[in-house]
């Protein structure tokens, strides 16, 4: 394998560039011209901290899915001579499934079997259809008193808390301050995160782990016919050391927790904006609502809720004609892999009539051992949210433009009001 040829600083110095412009808040509104000239710029793109971007969607896909590449794990992260990765943040994400390799990955994985199965997502129909029409009321509501309201906070926050919260039977008045914590956790994950919002990411996990540690001692304490105390008893059975039990049913009980909140939080106003940058396919849904889930896979597709992976390579590993080095980082630009051209066709139109293109070829869920496991809990969320906004409020529309956090990986919308006729 002949090794790359070597990077020049003119081309880290592009890469920035082009970073740079997606985090402002033009790049932010609008990050698509950015992936189109980073593709141009080439599939494999050096950075200057010894990582590169992936551009194109079969780079990504593949290495998403081959056992050459690996997430950045506790080990990994020690082997780094950086703050950025040794924050207690970052360390409590390394325990969760999403910092785990096989074989650990697969033991904790197979405990938890397929967690939103079609009787579990069955069971909670009800739970988010009722919060669905629950959130609406307020939505229309809180538009009768001011003319118009932030779409955000009053349903894309709340519909995917209230529904995990219910799920994993969680007092309602613990939801604003796990909504909060959840917020500034997943900072960590960023592409290039600020001392200062590392040190606020690392306060937050300790607030997750004091609340859910006591919530595992209360299951303790009462067992209940609940997820969380069948979690407890199947780890029993797996692990004779009781505190290990319970550090594993912890991280898992977190991870999904921040994962289902935090995603689909940002799925919901989105799904709204774009659709109402797209007036002719919002008639499209109001006219039939059987369209929602079709909409919905646009939508993940287009604009996805987190637009960067990270993975570390297993070994020396040749990418897209280029030599990657045993432990080094590859960012997975998963928000341009979506709008190659090479993968979907016109990937630049929204358009929710797609036809021959498997709902499978978009990676706004992962891919291969670290697919999202709540994937189908939140298509059935805005799935259901959408239905509910057509048949309620056909004349729904964006008041004022969404407001961007400054993230790169990440998407979060910060505020986006709306009216409802």
């Amino acid at each position: 394998m002949a090794p790359a040829a070597p990077t020049t600083a003119v081309g880290t110095r592009t890469v920035v560039s082009h970073l740079s412009r997606l985090r402002s808040p033009k790049g932010q509104a609008d990050p698509l011209p950015h992936y189109r000239d980073l593709r141009e710029l080439g599939p494999v793109l050096p950075t200057p901290w010894g990582g590169h971007l992936v551009t194109r969607h079969a780079l990504v896909d593949s290495v998403l899915r081959s056992r050459k590449w690996r997430t950045t794990d506790s080990a990994w992260k020690e082997r780094q001579d950086s703050d950025r990765w040794n924050g207690f943040a970052q360390q409590e994400l390394s325990r969760t499934l999403q910092g785990l390799n096989s074989p650990h990955h697969t033991r904790h994985r197979r405990s938890i079997g397929n967690v939103f199965d079609r009787a579990t997502l069955a069971g909670l129909h009800a739970v988010v259809a009722g919060t669905v029409d629950g959130l609406l009321d307020t939505l229309q509501d809180r538009v009768a008193e001011e003319g118009d309201a932030d779409f955000g906070s009053l349903v894309g926050d709340q519909l995917p808390i209230e529904v995990i919260g219910s799920w994993l039977d969680l007092p309602r008045a613990d939801y604003p301050k796990l909504l909060w914590l959840t917020h500034e956790h997943v900072v960590c994950q960023e592409l290039l995160p600020t001392a200062t919002a590392l040190a606020g990411a690392d306060r937050a996990a300790e607030g997750l782990r004091d609340y859910f540690t006591e919530v595992i001692r209360d299951r303790r304490a009462h067992p209940r016919d609940d997820v969380i105390s069948g979690w407890l008893r199947t780890w029993d059975a797996m692990e004779e050391d009781r505190e290990q039990a319970d550090a594993a049913v912890f991280y898992l009980l977190m991870f999904l927790f921040v994962a289902s909140v935090e995603t689909t939080a940002t799925l919901m106003p989105t799904m709204v904006h774009l659709l109402d940058r797209h007036r002719d396919q919002w008639r499209a849904v109001v006219a039939d609502p059987d369209l929602a889930p079709a909409a919905v896979e646009e939508v993940l597709r287009y604009d996805p809720p987190i637009h960067m992976a990270g993975r570390v390579a297993a070994r020396d590993t040749e990418l897209g004609g280029v030599l990657i080095p045993k432990d080094a980082m590859v960012h997975l630009m998963i928000g341009s892999a979506n709008h190659d051209p090479d993968h979907h066709r016109d990937p630049a139109t929204f358009d929710i009539h797609r036809t021959g293109e498997r709902i499978s070829l978009h990676l706004a869920f992962g891919g291969g051992a670290h697919f999202c496991v709540g994937a189908a809990l939140a298509r059935q969320e805005a799935t259901l949210l959408l239905r509910g906004l057509a048949e309620r409020f056909p004349g729904l529309h964006v008041t004022a433009p969404p407001q961007y956090a400054q993230r790169v990986a990440f998407r979060r919308l910060t505020g986006m009001r709306v009216s409802t006729g």
